[in-house]
C-alpha cells in the first residue's frame, strides 16, 4: 500500500457551528495525519477556479456561493491510501446515506451543506493541493 496526500476542505456550514474540532477527531481516528492546515476565505475567483470541472453543471453557481460565503479550512492529510480512508470517513454525500460515524452522518446539515470535501483521485488531489498550498507551507 502507499502513501498518498489528499486535499480535504471543512466547508462553510461546518466551520460557522464550530466543527473543526470534530471533523478533526474523525480524520485522526483514521490514522491519516494532518500535516498542513489553515482557515481562508476563498474570493469568487478561486471558488471559480476550484469547482471549474462542475462548470456546466446547474449547481455550480450556488456551489461557488456557498464556498465563499464564510471561512473554510483546507487541510492536507497525509496516509496510507489516503484518498479512500479520507472518502471512506466522510461518507455519502447524502448525509441521509451516509453511514454511522462518517463526518456528514454525523456532522453534516444537508445534500447541500455537507461539511466536507475530499480529492476523489490522486491526480485531483496533486491539482487541488497546489491549488491551496505553496509546498513549503506542507510539513509532512
Amino acid at each position: 500500500m502507499a502513501v498518498e496526500r489528499t486535499l480535504s476542505i471543512i466547508k462553510p456550514d461546518a466551520t460557522a457551528r464550530n466543527q473543526t474540532g470534530a471533523v478533526n477527531a474523525l480524520i485522526e481516528k483514521t490514522g491519516l495525519r494532518i500535516i498542513a492546515q489553515k482557515r481562508v476565505r476563498w474570493s469568487k475567483a478561486q471558488a471559480e477556479k476550484f469547482y471549474e470541472v462542475h462548470k456546466a453543471r446547474p449547481f455550480y453557481s450556488d456551489l461557488v456561493g456557498f464556498m465563499t460565503s464564510g471561512p473554510i479550512v483546507v487541510q492536507v492529510l497525509e496516509g496510507e491510501n489516503a484518498i479512500q480512508v479520507y472518502r471512506d470517513v466522510m461518507g455519502a454525500t447524502d448525509p441521509a446515506k451516509a453511514a454511522p460515524g462518517t463526518i456528514r452522518r454525523e456532522l453534516a446539515e444537508s445534500i447541500e451543506r455537507n461539511s466536507v470535501h475530499g480529492s476523489d483521485s490522486a491526480a485531483n488531489a496533486a491539482i487541488e493541493i497546489a491549488l491551496n498550498f505553496k509546498p513549503e507551507e506542507i510539513v509532512g
